[in-house]
């Protein structure tokens, strides 16, 4: 009998040596008391924390007209630092109007005080077990950030991904959040089809109603979500202006904000076909560098 189990502890033996070198491996953990945001990141059969830079240009106080948004989530953070039940947020709607500053703002705003950002793109999702585990009983609170999280019509993964999520965030420790932004708050593209009530045919879905629970059910992982909306002209116009004293403080450029100035932003925002807060930071720095330029000239 011994003679069989050490024949089997053998050969058991040489299968893993086998197939070691094909599992993905940790690399040495990086100091979370220097290192306030990283990216995970695979490299051969290595997944490791690429430690990152995240500036502070990016303040709460400079998004504007997304004050609800803002609040809900600055609360929600601040329940999970002081260590209170806190939810997995989502953030979703038009591009451009701030759900990603929001989420990097926060860093700036509770950095020194142990708040640390992980961001993950949607393909290495699969490896949040990995990362919650490596996070777990670690002194910080980490924010783990996925941007533009979002999937097309025919793509299978979503369900690994529900999957993934579910049992992550559920065993996540309490010095985890997901935070994540998209711009669909399903997360998949809805047709006009999912809202009628569908008939059996040939080859049709037996069941409609449970395909499309099926695809709302990976937003519902998370238990915030967040509405952000394209701005109006009003909103457009007093972004552009705080950006342009925001650029021109430093240099102590003298500016007033005309109506002239205020064409010229509605024509850059016409022209890119949409009024948002990074369209209003772009025509801003353009307005500001160009004064700037004929200062010297």
């Amino acid at each position: 009998m011994s003679e069989l189990m050490n024949e089997f502890l053998q050969r058991a033996n040489q299968v893993l040596q086998h197939i070691e070198p094909l599992l993905p491996k940790m690399a040495e953990p990086i100091d979370w008391n220097t290192v306030y945001a990283a990216s995970w990141q695979r490299k051969g059969n290595s997944s490791f924390f690429r430690p990152i830079a995240l500036g502070a240009d990016i303040r709460l106080a400079d998004l504007l007209g997304v004050d609800l948004q803002r609040e809900q989530l600055l609360r929600n953070t601040q329940q999970f630092m002081r260590g209170f039940p806190a939810n997995h947020a989502l953030l979703w709607g038009s591009r451009g109007t701030g759900k990603s500053s929001i989420v990097r703002a926060l860093l700036a705003e509770y950095a020194e005080q142990g708040l640390r950002l992980i961001e993950v793109e949607r393909n290495e999702l699969a490896d949040l077990p990995l990362i919650v585990e490596s996070l777990a009983g670690l002194p910080q609170h980490f924010i783990v950030f996925c941007d533009d999280l979002s999937f097309e019509a025919g793509e299978g993964d979503y369900r690994i991904l529900k999957s993934v999520l579910d049992g992550s965030l559920e065993r996540a420790p309490d010095n985890v959040l997901l935070y994540a932004t998209s711009n669909r708050r399903h997360l998949l593209p809805e047709q006009h089809s999912d809202n009628q009530h569908w008939q059996q045919g040939d080859g049709g879905e037996l069941h409609p109603s449970e395909a499309v629970e099926d695809k709302i059910a990976l937003s519902d992982r998370f238990g915030l979500w967040l509405s952000f909306y394209p701005f109006n002209q009003e909103h457009y116009l007093d972004v552009v202006q705080h950006w342009i004293g925001e650029y021109a403080r430093p240099s102590k450029l003298d500016w007033q904000f005309t109506e002239e100035t205020a064409k010229q932003a509605i024509s850059w925002a016409t022209a890119r076909g949409n009024r948002n807060g990074r369209c209003a930071a772009q025509f801003a720095k353009q307005w500001v560098g160009l004064r700037l330029l004929e200062q010297t000239v």
